[in-house]
C-alpha cells in the first residue's frame, strides 16, 4: 500500500511501492500527488536501466538530452558522474532543467546509482510557494512579463567548462536555443500560478535588455531559494527523485572531494507553457 509523507514546501516521499510492479491504479495515485506536490522521492529501489526507462515511458515520451554522455547501451538515460579526480560536479548551481527549450521538459527522474560516503545531496525549490509568498504588486507585475532562456552559455562553443569535465558533454554545435516563456506560468498539472525562471537558463526578459533584468531576476533567485521554500534530500543507494521541471528548481551539493559520485537521469517531454 502506497504511504506518502508530504515534506515542507515541496515534495513527498513515498514508500510502499516497488517501481518495478505499479498498477494502474498505483500510477493514478502517483500521478494525482505529482501533480499537487511536484516532487516525489522513493527510497530502496532496485531498477535496470529498462526499468528505470519503463516507468519513465508511463509518464511520457522520453526526452533524449543532446548534450550529456548517455549510459553506455541506453541513449536515453543520461550519466550524471563525479569522479574522484574531479573538482567540479554537474548541476552545482540552482537550475531547472531545459527551460532553454521551446517546450520545456516535464520532468526528470535521478536514480542514484554509487554514493560518496558522506554528502552529495541535492537541494529543491518549489517555485509555486516562492510565488504564493510575493507581494500582490510584484505578482501583478511578474504576470506581465515574458523572459528568455538559454543554452548557449552553459553547452555552447563559448561556454567555459571546467577540463575535467568536457568528456561529459558533447553537440556543442546544437546549443543554439533560445526560447520565450512567461515568467508566471500556469501549471500544466496543478494549476497553481508559478514562478518560472531560472538562474541557470533565464538570461532577460523580453523587452528588457542583461543589464535592466538582472536586479529583479536576482531578487527573484534569492525569493525563490529562501529556507522556507526549499528542502534538502539526503540520497541513499536505489533512491529515485522525481521532480516536475515546471514546477521546482535543483542543485547538486558539491561536498565530497575525492569520491565518486553516480547517478542516472532520464528525462521526459512536457507540453508548452501559458501564462
Amino acid at each position: 500500500m502506497i504511504r506518502c509523507t508530504p515534506i515542507g514546501a515541496v515534495g513527498a516521499e513515498v514508500d510502499g511501492i516497488d517501481l518495478n510492479m505499479i498498477s494502474d491504479d498505483d500510477l493514478e495515485n502517483l500521478k494525482a500527488l505529482f501533480a499537487e506536490k511536484g516532487l516525489l522521492f522513493f527510497r530502496d529501489q532496485e531498477l535496470s536501466p529498462d526499468a528505470h526507462l519503463d516507468f519513465a515511458k508511463k509518464w511520457g515520451p522520453i526526452n533524449v538530452n543532446r548534450f550529456f554522455t548517455p549510459v553506455e547501451g541506453y541513449p536515453s538515460i543520461a550519466e550524471v558522474r563525479k569522479e574522484p579526480q574531479q573538482k567540479y560536479n554537474i548541476g552545482g548551481n540552482w537550475h531547472t532543467d531545459h527551460s532553454y527549450d521551446q517546450i520545456p521538459a516535464l520532468g526528470s527522474m535521478l536514480y542514484a546509482k554509487e554514493l560518496p560516503t558522506l554528502g552529495g545531496d541535492t537541494l529543491f525549490a518549489g517555485c509555486a510557494a516562492a510565488f504564493d509568498t510575493l507581494s500582490e504588486g510584484m505578482k501583478i507585475t511578474l504576470r506581465s512579463l515574458r523572459a528568455v532562456h538559454s543554452s548557449r552559455h552553459v553547452f555552447g562553443k563559448s561556454a567555459v567548462i571546467p577540463e575535467d569535465m568536457t568528456d561529459m558533454f558533447g553537440n556543442a554545435d546544437r546549443a543554439f536555443q533560445d526560447a520565450e516563456h512567461p515568467v508566471i506560468i500556469e501549471h500544466p498539472l496543478s494549476g497553481r500560478e508559478t514562478l518560472y525562471v531560472n538562474p541557470g537558463f533565464t538570461t532577460r526578459f523580453v523587452g528588457w535588455t542583461e543589464k535592466e533584468s538582472n536586479s529583479l531576476l536576482a531578487f527573484l533567485y534569492e525569493h525563490i531559494s529562501r529556507p522556507e521554500h526549499t528542502y534538502r534530500f539526503q540520497w541513499s543507494k536505489g533512491a529515485l527523485a522525481f521532480w516536475d521541471n515546471r514546477a521546482t528548481w535543483h542543485l547538486a551539493v558539491n561536498d565530497y572531494p575525492g569520491e565518486t559520485r553516480l547517478m542516472h537521469r532520464i528525462t521526459i517531454e512536457g507540453e508548452p507553457l501559458e501564462p
